[in-house]
């Protein structure tokens, strides 16, 4: 058994003991060393730098220097003379020359310099006290003493640390000794003897046996709450005995009964043991209950018949941004104020015992519109009356719905249309090979239309001149266009129907966007007379995006319809002072790879924003729009691309569509592509 775990299963006195002790031994480690760092740092850094400048002084004195100077022997003898000063680690004189004349050390040998002019060097590695001190010569220049400090603490000062030292450990030991008597007589004991208690409970099944109340503590609370258990299982036991002596007696009375009294006492006993261990897990099944409601992904608030907050849960606290301890036993409309305005219904399903629902609340979340779906439920039992509010974000939910409906729709126009360009195709047919025979019936080329004019007694010539001034010419290049743009049109429809047999090749968003604004650049009709190139290109493109599966053609025109609609919002809203903006995106979502086009333009009704994608449906004036453009851009980006078209819009701050593209493939676009 390792030491953590002989530690952990140590009684709980002795843990106590074990850490106390810990304690003061680390107290007394941490004081010593703060001592002997304190005593060394004082010694090396004020008494040996003054006991060697007071030194050097009694040397430096003339008589004395001008005796060591004399010679290498008379040096050495100064020297000797500071062999009994203990603090002193070496001693090195210097002549009038700078030059070593003498030295004596103590110790290992310490590496001085030979040379004066090398005393800077040797101190920047040198870590003990040093001090340099001139020794004057009445003649010439003067001589040099070097003093080197010992960096050593005196034997005594380490004797009588240790002495300190002892004292204080027996000084903590005999306060060990006495908060360990205290712990055994406070702790230790009262638990050791509510465990016999437990043991002879268990041994003896004796009920009727009571702990000791000791003091008002946890281990008092414990004794207590222990003797309520007791006293609940002797409750608990007497009542089987009566149950027992009742079922005896039946049998005694009756012993045509005594198979059926034996399966009753056996459902008795069985009954008895559920409701003991109900009842010891009440408190776990709160518990449990309570993180059930907070895991949901709802928010349910419980309250009662006066409409007081009962029950919160996280999602709750995080939809209102109340916490727990703020809504509880507050009014509903104070703890979570967007649910005022349902006070009547609130009271209604409490009242009434009607289940309440509000199909669609839209509320502001992080400074964005979610919706939301309401639920009351009336709440009844043997506490009282009350209601549960669910509520449930419906936000993706509605934007699925919205999604499906639209998809339907296209579905139902692609197969109408597929019919419908058929049918036109052909009379427009006629009618554009029919103007185009016209115009050769006209010409001076057709040798045939010479000959039936001289047959006639006409001149090609003065039918010209007629047909110029009667605008004949004008009229079939009207007939010719409005022939082209209905067969646009048709073009258009039949794109509903048609599966895309165009093969999808991986490309770079961000160069397909490049190009699309090259190409809206050079239009400068692109919104009505407005010049494309006065408005603000913002470009944010994820750099971790790479090449996407694609029709590079057809994401090029769906690109210029949603940038042809941003230019012509900027147009038409009505603060004028802000200049014209167009944000354009690029982001990595797994599985998507997501184009967002925004404005900030005039913006989109509520009413207009659910009919945008419509086929036919328009908002512009009949002539300058086919209501065409964001429908076959969806068709191109749900049906040939297999991906999604979305548009958020806020009237008057500007709108964004996004588009989002698979990032890989689909087993059904392999197969259409073969």
């Amino acid at each position: 058994m390792s030491l953590r775990q002989r530690l952990d299963n140590l009684p709980v006195g002795r843990k106590l003991l074990a850490a106390l002790l810990v304690l003061l031994a680390a107290v007394l480690l941490v004081a010593n060393l703060a001592f002997v760092s304190a005593a060394y740092w004082i010694t090396q850094q004020s008494m040996a730098p003054q006991a060697l400048h007071t030194l050097g002084r009694l040397i430096a004195s003339p008589e004395l220097g001008q005796r060591a100077l004399s010679s290498r022997e008379s040096a050495e003898r100064v020297l000797n003379l500071l062999d009994g000063y203990t603090p002193l680690r070496a001693a090195v004189i210097y002549d009038s020359h700078g030059i070593l004349l003498a030295q004596h050390q103590r110790g290992s040998a310490l590496n001085v310099p030979l040379h004066i002019d090398l005393l800077d060097n040797w101190r920047l590695s040198e870590f003990r006290a040093n001090q340099l001190v001139e020794l004057p010569q009445a003649n010439g220049p003067p001589g040099h003493l070097l003093l080197v400090a010992s960096s050593e603490l005196p034997g005594a000062f380490y004797t009588g640390t240790l002495t300190a030292s002892l004292v204080i450990l027996s000084l903590s030991l005999l306060l060990w000794l006495l908060v360990a008597r205290q712990i055994r007589r406070l702790i230790t004991r009262p638990i050791r003897e509510l465990e016999e208690l437990s043991r002879q409970v268990t041994r003896e099944e004796n009920y009727s046996l009571r702990a000791m109340r000791g003091h008002n503590d946890e281990i008092g609370s414990l004794a207590e709450a222990f003797n309520t258990m007791l006293s609940r299982m002797e409750a608990r036991e007497q009542l089987l005995k009566r149950a027992r002596d009742d079922a005896q007696q039946s049998f005694d009375q009756a012993r045509s009964l005594a198979e059926q009294t034996r399966h009753s006492n056996r459902k008795l006993e069985m009954e008895v043991q559920v409701r003991s261990k109900i009842e010891k897990k009440l408190t776990g099944f709160q518990n449990y209950l309570n993180s059930i409601i907070d895991s949901m992904p709802s928010a349910l608030i419980a309250l009662d018949d006066e409409l007081y907050v009962t029950q919160w849960n996280q999602e709750a606290s995080a939809l209102s941004g109340t916490r727990l301890d703020q809504a509880l036993n507050q009014p509903v409309f104070l703890a979570f104020p967007p649910l005022k305005p349902f006070l009547a219904q609130l009271r209604r399903a409490a009242q009434q015992h009607q289940v309440q629902k509000i199909e669609r609340v839209t509320w502001m979340k992080s400074e964005e519109p979610r919706h939301y779906a309401l639920t009351f439920y009336p709440l009844m039992g043997g506490s009282g009356r009350g209601v549960v509010i669910r509520i449930d974000d419906i936000t993706q939910r509605l934007a699925m719905e919205e999604l499906m409906v639209q998809s339907e729709k296209m579905l139902s126009v692609g197969g109408l249309a597929a019919g419908m360009a058929h049918e036109i195709n052909n009379p427009l047919g006629a009618i554009l090979h029919n103007v185009q025979n016209i115009r050769r019936r006209f010409s001076h080329e057709l040798p045939k239309n010479a000959e039936v004019a001289e047959a006639l007694g006409l001149s090609l010539d003065d039918i010209a001149a007629y047909l110029r001034e009667r605008e004949i010419p004008r009229l079939l290049d009207g007939i010719h266009q409005a022939g082209t743009r209905a067969a646009k049109i048709v073009s258009h429809m039949l794109s509903f129907s048609r599966l895309s047999n165009r093969q999808m090749t991986p490309c770079s968003l961000a160069g397909i966007i490049e190009q699309t604004l090259e190409i809206a650049g050079s239009d400068f009709g692109l919104a009505d007379g407005m010049d494309f190139a006065q408005l603000h290109i913002e470009r944010d493109f994820d750099e971790r995006l790479g090449a996407v599966p694609c029709i590079a053609n057809e994401l090029e025109q769906v690109l210029l319809n949603l940038l042809k609609n941003a230019a012509q919002a900027i147009q038409q809203r009505d603060d004028k002072g802000e200049p014209g903006r167009i944000i354009l995106r690029t982001r990595l979502n797994p599985p998507w790879a997501e184009i967002q086009v925004e404005d900030n333009g005039a913006g989109i009704p509520e009413s207009v924003r659910k009919r945008i994608f419509e086929p036919f449906f328009t908002t512009k004036e009949v002539g300058q729009g086919t209501g065409l453009g964001l429908s076959v851009s969806y068709f191109i980006i749900t049906n040939n691309h297999k991906g999604q078209m979305e548009v958020q819009s806020r009237l008057g701050q500007g709108t964004l569509f996004s588009l989002r593209l698979p990032l890989t493939q689909t087993a059904d676009d392999e197969t259409s592509e073969l």
